[in-house]
């Protein structure tokens, strides 16, 4: 049995989890959750964050099938302030351009220090009604328009052709999305999370060299957790649509429907994932294999920098505190330390000095004029 097989047995299973930032990482696990970001001047700053989950105070919300729902909206909370406040500290040195437009001027004079929030806040907004638009109106819309009555008389087939449009949409979407710099730069710290949560559970140390070497496909990950919602959703609604076909005939009715059913799907879906990710079989990975297969998209290969962010949230959220080395630096503190440095330099010479002198008369006034080279070294 070879040595990395032997560490996969006898590494305890932990639960650990993650989402990529901008030019950071957050990482949750046993002690907690842990952001680290590349800040501008080059060195890596990590933050403990406190996220009391609610599952944690009732027992109710984390029922299975019913935590999958709570985790899902929880996470897309946690993770959308997060990503706020790394956009916000990666910026710090960005010096405000001369040349901003109107609309930028008007922004930074009404809303200040606020201005992030709020453009995060409309963008979260148009994010949500983008998305309601492109996986649950648009599949309907074409549906009624293209097949109901042209080519079929029947609405079983709803569900399917909904789903295999969704699926198609999804994935243009993301790989058009994958072509931009800044979204790329975001999937190369996507691909270091996965390659760093690999190397924990494998059992290896955790180093740049060993991460790099490890696969950036997981399982856990939030897009395989989408492809399975998506199947999920196909058979549960086919399932619906033969049972009461008739709600399938009016489209702003099977849409609210689907909005129903979006709890019970993503409840499901989240199981699953967990169960995958635990229990990895031939099942399992048939039903990840099409979430794994988007992760090329959605996932970009790190360079070793990168996954020196991913190390350092990983390690703080396993040990619950941020390493002294990673601790931001006060310049002011460096100053002081430099000057308390050199005063303790300066104290400990004179001391010296003095300590040498008295050697000399001691020796000086010995009855015995027999050197002792145990007294010249003291």
């Amino acid at each position: 049995m070879s040595k990395d097989n032997k560490n996969k047995k006898s590494c305890p299973y932990v639960a650990v989890g993650g989402q990529a930032l901008i030019e950071g990482i957050m990482m949750r696990g046993p002690k907690g959750t842990a952001m680290s970001c590349r800040m501008p001047d080059g060195r890596i700053e990590t933050e403990m964050k406190d996220f009391p989950s609610i599952r944690k105070k009732y027992k109710f919300f984390n029922i299975p099938f019913i935590r999958g729902v709570v985790a899902f909206i929880e996470s897309m909370i946690m993770g959308y302030k997060l990503l706020m406040e790394s956009a916000e500290k990666t910026a710090l040195d960005i010096e405000e351009d001369a040349g901003d437009s109107k609309l930028d001027k008007w922004l930074s004079e009404h809303f200040g220090p606020k201005m992030m929030a709020v453009i995060g806040t409309i963008a979260s907004v148009l994010g949500f009604g983008l998305a309601f638009v492109l996986f649950i109106w648009l599949p309907s819309f074409l549906f009624d328009k293209l097949v109901l009555g042209n080519i079929v008389q029947t609405t079983t087939f709803r569900p399917l052709f909904e789903g295999v449009l969704r699926i198609i949409i999804f994935v243009f979407y993301m790989f058009i999305t994958s072509k931009m710099k800044d979204i790329h730069r975001v999937y190369m710290y996507h691909g270091a999370e996965h390659k760093t949560i690999f190397c924990f559970e494998h059992g290896k140390k955790l180093t740049p060299a060993n991460v790099m070497k490890e696969k950036r496909f997981h399982p856990r990950c939030g897009t395989s957790f989408i492809f399975v919602t998506i199947i999920l959703s196909i058979l549960i609604s086919s399932a619906v649509a033969i049972i009461w076909s008739g709600l399938t005939q009016i489209r702003a009715l099977w849409i609210v429907v689907k909005l129903l059913l979006l709890p019970l799907i993503m409840g499901i879906g989240f199981e699953f994932i967990q169960l995958a990710g635990k229990y990895p079989n031939k099942f399992t990975m048939a039903l990840s294999a099409p979430g794994l297969a988007m992760q090329r998209i959605t996932t970009a290969e790190p360079d070793e920098k990168i996954c020196e962010v991913a190390i350092a949230a990983l390690k703080a959220a396993l040990s619950g505190e941020v390493p002294e080395e990673e601790m931001p630096v006060n310049k002011d503190d460096d100053a002081q330390g430099e000057e308390a440095a050199e005063t303790e330099t300066a104290e400990e010479e004179t001391a010296a000095e003095e300590t040498e002198e008295t050697a000399e008369t001691v020796s000086a006034g010995a009855e015995s004029p027999r050197e002792d080279p145990a007294d010249e070294e003291s």
